[in-house]
């Protein structure tokens, strides 16, 4: 059950922050950075995302450092650059509750999931505002 809907059952919940993504294309790789609540809010917006991602052709990496949530969206979100990318995606600061969806839905074998101190340089193109 999502944070913040604990309310009916007399539960303290928590301000959900809204999700937001952003595509950054470099010179050798594509970042998605998520932040925020990652679920059905967010749906087009990831669709967008990954379209644009898959348009490159680039090695595809995922910052996740500032996902406060994430539900079946993020998940298919990240199942579909898996299947759709002919590199590995990689997923970079991933917090432990993204860590362990990865886990119970198994797509972290569909993914590299690097440490927080494995992040290369990222160099987007000039062109980028």
């Amino acid at each position: 059950m999502p944070v913040g809907d604990d309310a009916s059952a007399g539960l303290p919940t928590m301000p959900s922050e809204p999700g937001a993504v952003q595509v950054l294309v470099g010179e050798d790789r594509v970042r998605i950075v998520l932040s925020g609540d990652v679920d059905s809010d967010l749906g087009d917006d990831l669709v967008e995302a990954a379209t644009e991602a898959d348009r490159h052709d680039l090695p595809i990496e995922v910052d996740a450092h500032h996902v406060t949530f994430m539900d079946s969206a993020g998940v298919a979100f990240l199942a579909r650059l898996s299947i759709h990318s002919k590199h590995r995606v990689r997923l970079l600061r991933v917090p432990p509750t993204v860590k362990f969806l990865l886990e119970v839905t198994r797509i972290g074998e569909l993914v590299d999931v690097a440490g927080d101190d494995e992040a290369a340089p990222f160099r987007p193109l000039a062109d980028q505002q």
